[in-house]
């Protein structure tokens, strides 16, 4: 690599880094205008002062625990079953025939978890990684590495978005609103006073009044993309999908993933309640195979098919069942066979 183009990127990182820095030292200077101007030298109730020093620091904590993970938190890469083993690679990269690679990519694929494709219905590989992307997979070109289940790249935690910091960054989201919440709120009231006059003019006038209005701002801001990506969840997709639906080899389907939001809510956040509002990974799955449902099933023959593998569904739920079908659809890594084709998962789902 020539030295120029070394120190391209090594500025290039740099300024990434930026965002981050503006964000700690607005979230550093609330700290100071709510600590300092408001509760040391505004509020005169100690009482009242306690008490909106304990709530005040609850919600920082939860807000900076859930920030700093989803900022350190490495994306998931693809594990190297997914590399193109050497005989085949070398075929790979000597064959010139597109169509040709495309069936050595084909002969692969077979043995992989991956079942969607690209618009024109080739194997979804990177040239970059040289690997074959699993479902959900979309190399980023910012930290330059494929991402599992990636969503987006966000600038603001200079990190990609994606199966091993999701749940962090929407916590993020969810904790940042309630701090611009408590915030303005509490401060509210004094806002009010210094802005009629009630109270006289002091050095703390400027940073309450400040205060008040960049956690209002940044409230507006910040619940939008929460509610954005909360129905993200409800849908299982991500970003990426929502824009481009993802391909099937039956053809495009937007809730291809989509397990009802219960099992969508589970996928990202987990089947225990107790970690939910904690950043601690607890995530479903590997990040390398998605359970997808079935788009096109006959309702007869989906409670036939519960009832014949032991699981019949109570009233009005959604259930996973093991079937031999030809649809490419699997759960995890399986690839058992039984007499009449590949076992797959499917999930009855009434969801459009």
């Amino acid at each position: 690599m020539a030295p120029s183009s070394h120190a391209l990127r090594c500025c290039k990182r740099t300024l990434n880094w930026v965002p981050v820095l503006f964000i700690n030292m607005v979230v550093a200077w609330s700290y100071y205008a709510y600590v300092v101007e408001l509760c040391v030298y505004t509020i005169r109730n100690n009482a009242e002062r306690i008490s909106y020093l304990v709530i005040f620091h609850i919600f920082l904590g939860m807000f900076v625990w859930s920030y700093w993970k989803t900022i350190w938190s490495k994306p998931a890469s693809p594990s190297t079953a997914f590399c193109l083993p050497r005989a085949e690679k070398e075929l790979y990269e000597k064959e010139q025939r597109a169509e040709v690679q495309q069936e050595i990519l084909k002969k692969v694929a077979r043995n992989l978890p991956v079942y969607t494709r690209t618009a024109g219905g080739a194997v979804r590989y990177c040239d970059f990684c040289q690997i074959i992307k699993p479902d959900r997979c979309h190399h980023c070109s910012t930290c330059e590495m494929c991402v599992l289940k990636m969503d987006h790249h966000c600038p603001w935690v200079n990190n990609c978005i994606g199966f091993s910091n999701y749940k962090f960054f929407i916590l993020f989201l969810a904790y940042a609103t309630l701090y611009c919440v408590v915030i303005c709120a509490t401060v509210v009231q004094y806002f009010i006073k210094f802005w009629t006059k009630q109270l006289a003019d002091t050095h703390a006038k400027f940073h309450i009044l400040f205060l008040f209005f960049v956690a209002a701002l940044f409230f507006i801001s910040i619940v939008s993309l929460y509610s954005y990506h909360m129905w993200l969840v409800g849908k299982n997709r991500t970003t990426i999908e929502a824009f481009r639906a993802p391909v099937f080899p039956n053809g495009p389907d937007k809730n291809g993933f989509s397990l009802g939001f219960k099992r969508n809510l589970a996928e990202v956040f987990g089947d225990k309640a107790k970690y939910w509002i904690f950043p601690v990974f607890s995530s479903q799955g590997d990040g390398h195979s998605f359970v997808t449902r079935l788009v096109h099933i006959d309702p007869e023959q989906a409670n036939s098919v519960l009832q014949q593998n032991g699981k019949i569904p109570l009233e009005g739920e959604t259930n996973i069942c093991m079937v031999a079908d030809e649809a490419p659809h699997t759960e995890g890594n399986s690839k058992a066979k039984t007499d009449g084709g590949p076992i797959v998962a499917v999930t009855v789902d009434s969801e459009p």
